[in-house]
């Protein structure tokens, strides 16, 4: 009975940004999934360097963003990974921070966000 009272308990949840060269996006879109993470979107994003900057360090402006919704105690785990991808990938760099959410309207959609269905495993 204890096991029921843990697996429902109310956990909070963090935004967490990952910014990546677009070509990259699904490689870490698969990454942070593995992490029971169940609401992510990737949108297109155009990095800020001017075109002689680009053209001389020949850097990729054209970034994915990804937006997942992971729970809080997850974040360093999540964070890990990514920066350890980052750092044996090639042409894998970039960044990932998260923030928190304040709310969420409805227990169903809490607890898919959350990865805490009632039932799940029985």
């Amino acid at each position: 009975m204890s096991n029921t009272v843990n697996d429902s308990s109310i956990r909070k949840l963090k935004l967490l940004f990952t910014v990546v060269d677009r070509p990259k996006g699904e490689f870490y879109l698969d990454v942070i999934s593995q992490f029971d993470v169940n609401c992510q979107m990737v949108m297109g994003g155009l990095g800020t360097a001017t075109s002689e900057l680009v053209d001389l360090l020949g850097l990729n402006i054209h970034k994915a963003v990804i937006l997942s919704v992971v729970r809080e105690d997850m974040v360093d785990s999540i964070i890990n990974c990514l920066e350890d991808k980052f750092a044996t990938i090639r042409n894998g760099k970039g960044i990932a921070f998260a923030v928190p959410l304040s709310s969420v309207i409805g227990v169903n959609l809490y607890q898919f966000l959350s990865d805490n269905r009632m039932g799940r495993g029985e």
